[in-house]
């Protein structure tokens, strides 16, 4: 909590896309491995969670690839 306040509560992903990877904010927990998700009406699924790339960054990081 920050003056009185609750904290908004975000993670990142790191996001397959046919010109690269993208670092994306999103909020709430990050999902779980093995989970699928839709990110530009792409399916992908959750290959690994963790720390959030960014120095001094205590967010976790999911790793998503498409879908095969």
């Amino acid at each position: 909590m920050e003056n009185g306040q609750p904290q908004q509560q975000t993670h990142l992903r790191f996001v397959w896309t046919a010109n690269g990877y993208e670092l994306r904010e999103r909020e709430g927990e990050p999902p779980g491995v093995g989970e699928q998700v839709e990110e530009d009406e792409m399916s992908l699924r959750v290959t690994k969670v963790a720390p959030s790339p960014l120095p001094d960054d205590r967010r976790r990081c999911a790793y998503l690839q498409p879908l095969t």
